[in-house]
């Protein structure tokens, strides 16, 4: 069963098109991360299956229900950012108790055990907080809640890097007892690919890439050899390239070489290195082939 399900999906403010006829399904009970660099439309499209925004065009489908002004998709759906806002008079305390109130699947005790280990004081307001503390609390409410689609928009924001380990450590592990659906954005796939099942890629508010994270992995390679011997790969194969010195070059080109096609670069000097996930995504994203690097092409 499809969870979110976006067919041509289209979102525009003015003359910017923040998303562009956007395709795909997310099934139930996975961890979806939303990869994309900052602008690519990702907050926007979480919005957009939140119920917050209305589509210029297409549609989207939560639940199988239209999510815009939709108390029943409401319902069974969260979703956290670094702009959580909550009333002032409040302490922690009293909001814990508030959400109890909405979200049938709250689990009180476990959200106030993440609040002591995490040294937050339930007799502060949500405004007195440093905004590291704010994310931090922000996630808790996300995991507590145990929505059936839980969106998490760049939630660790502020937050130091052992808190960041600790966040998704938690995640991962709640999400093992309690399956459901997340979505996961973040322009850092480094720091989450070991918890994602899936990864759906955007760039400038389209669809570049929606396929497993194993699969993400395996995706493309990297060649070292004389530019020579590369130059035999067309444009559009590769995904991104290097120049070092006069004669050595480096691309990245999809992985799709038959094993005696390999064999003939190994007798041609070519070595052969994995992609990284991180760096697959962001050559995927880059505005040019030779990102930073064509800065200082002269030609």
């Amino acid at each position: 069963m499809s969870v979110v399900s976006c067919e041509n999906l289209s979102k525009a403010y003015n003359n910017f098109s923040a998303v562009k006829n956007l395709s795909f399904d997310l099934g139930e009970n996975k961890i979806t991360g939303l990869i994309g660099r900052n602008g690519a439309g990702k907050t926007t499209l979480l919005k957009l299956i939140a119920g917050f925004l209305r589509p210029t065009s297409g549609a989207v489908k939560v639940f199988s229900q239209n999510p815009f002004d939709n108390i029943t998709v409401s319902s069974n759906i969260i979703f956290i950012d670094d702009n959580m806002n909550f009333p002032v008079s409040l302490t922690l305390s009293e909001i814990l108790d508030s959400a109890g109130m909405f979200y049938k699947n709250w689990d009180d005790k476990f959200a106030r055990k993440l609040i002591s280990y995490f040294s937050l004081d339930l007799s502060q307001s949500h405004f007195g907080l440093s905004k590291g503390m704010k994310s931090t609390f922000n996630v808790i409410i996300g995991i507590a809640t145990r929505c059936p689609l839980t969106l998490f928009d760049e939630p660790t924001t502020g937050m130091d890097s052992a808190v960041r380990k600790d966040f998704y450590r938690a995640l991962l592990k709640d999400y093992v007892e309690h399956p459901r659906t997340f979505i996961l954005s973040s322009h850092l796939l480094n720091e989450i690919d070991d918890i994602l099942e899936d990864v759906l890629l955007i760039k400038d508010g389209t669809k570049a890439l929606h396929l497993p994270v194993l699969d993400l992995k395996e995706y493309a390679i990297g060649l070292r050899g004389s530019q020579d011997v590369l130059k035999d790969f067309s444009s559009k194969d590769i995904i991104h390239e290097e120049s070092f010195g006069s004669d050595s070059s480096y691309i990245v080109v999809k992985n799709q070489f038959s094993q005696t096609k390999l064999e003939q670069l190994k007798a041609s000097g070519v070595s052969m290195t994995s992609v990284a996930s991180d760096d697959l995504c962001n050559y995927l994203t880059a505005k040019t082939k030779g990102g930073i690097d064509d800065v200082f092409n002269r030609e």
